[in-house]
């Protein structure tokens, strides 16, 4: 692992206001290094999850440590990055966008965040990659994973748990809240609040159960905002269930049915917990405004693979900056994007004053 490019590399992606290049970050030092050291630092040794966790392990253990009666949730979500222009492969291909509701073209990462008191901790990414080319039954052509996400949620669950990672809670949204994913969370004696699909089927009583009398959970006349013991059809222990009733930004009133593992957790643990997981969308934007995550200058899929990971490595830079300073990611970039204006200003004045 070449730690003085992987600095360099991120911190260039994090001062860099247009198009991420080799070439660019070459300029910008002035010659010290060629824009083809760049190039052959990207096209080298594939970054994986060993060497992020080599990267983040010492500020995330300091930050345990400081923190020891404090709730962990690791958080898992994926994103896409939308490449319509550029042409299909492995990484960048259609997938089916559940924010949009239709396929976009472009590159899908699953994410896992380390939420701990406030710090926000990019513990591990997953690129969806689609090797498997097929023909369906209307004769398109399409691709196919070697891995469900779901799959690739639990191999960066057992990492984490293989790292000792402090945490109590998983978070999901409803596209992850699979039984398998919830019987290997509690195998780990940990605990997931999950957000649940309107049709799944749930009873509220043992009887009903024991009877396999389940409804749809949007008919099971469960209370606003209040935690109820409940069954689902298809996983084996007792969860908590709650109808979140919210009111959305333009007046409307939103739904959203949660499951929790934890029959402890109270209304106001339940709720706040669930909420954790807007860090995740937050990070989401964060990778791809201020860390360029979309601006890769690479075109071999080992550069392209590191591109993503130092983009990640250069969100978690940002986040060790937030402590040090007190200001958010967008309040950093727009400090460095004012010095970057004033800097070239005052040369452009100098330039036509000579």
């Amino acid at each position: 692992m070449n730690k003085d490019m992987i600095e360099l590399y991120s911190d260039y992606l994090i001062a860099s206001f247009g198009q991420t290049t080799a070439t660019g970050l070459a300029n910008l030092l002035q010659g010290s290094i060629y824009h083809d050291s760049i190039t052959r630092f990207l096209n080298s040794e594939t970054l994986t999850a060993k060497e992020q966790w080599q990267l983040i392990k010492p500020m995330l253990r300091q930050h345990e440590n400081a923190t020891p009666n404090a709730i962990g949730y690791l958080i898992f979500d994926d994103t896409i990055q939308p490449k319509p222009h550029t042409s299909v492969d492995d990484i960048n291909c259609w997938h089916y966008d559940h924010t949009q509701n239709k396929n976009v073209k472009g590159i899908n990462l699953l994410n896992c965040l380390y939420h701990r008191k406030d710090i926000d901790i990019p513990l591990s990414f997953d690129i969806i990659t689609k090797p498997n080319v097929f023909t369906d039954d209307k004769g398109k052509v399409k691709r196919k994973s070697d891995k469900t996400k779901n799959q690739r949620l639990l191999d960066m669950f057992d990492r984490a748990i293989k790292n000792q990672v402090k945490f109590d809670y998983v978070l999901a949204d409803s596209w992850f809240s699979a039984k398998a994913t919830f019987k290997h969370i509690r195998k780990a004696n940990k605990h997931f609040i999950f957000a649940l699909k309107s049709n799944r089927l749930v009873a509220l009583t043992p009887d009903d159960r024991e009877k396999g009398n389940f409804v749809r959970i949007d008919k099971s006349n469960l209370p606003d905002n209040t935690p109820v013991r409940g069954f689902l059809n298809d996983y084996h222990d007792e969860v908590l269930l709650l109808r979140r009733v919210f009111t959305n930004k333009d007046d409307s009133t939103g739904v959203l049915y949660l499951v929790c593992s934890d029959l402890q957790c109270d209304k106001d643990k339940f709720i706040n917990g669930y909420q954790k997981r807007w860090q995740v969308e937050v990070y989401h934007k964060s990778l791809k405004q201020n860390a360029n995550l979309g601006k890769s200058p690479a075109h071999s899929q080992r550069a392209r693979f590191n591109h993503m990971f130092l983009a990640t490595y250069a969100v978690f830079k940002l986040e060790c900056l937030k402590i040090k300073t007190k200001l958010n990611h967008f309040a950093l970039r727009t400090k460095l994007l004012i010095s970057a204006n004033q800097s070239a200003f005052a040369q452009l004045k100098a330039i036509s004053g000579a």
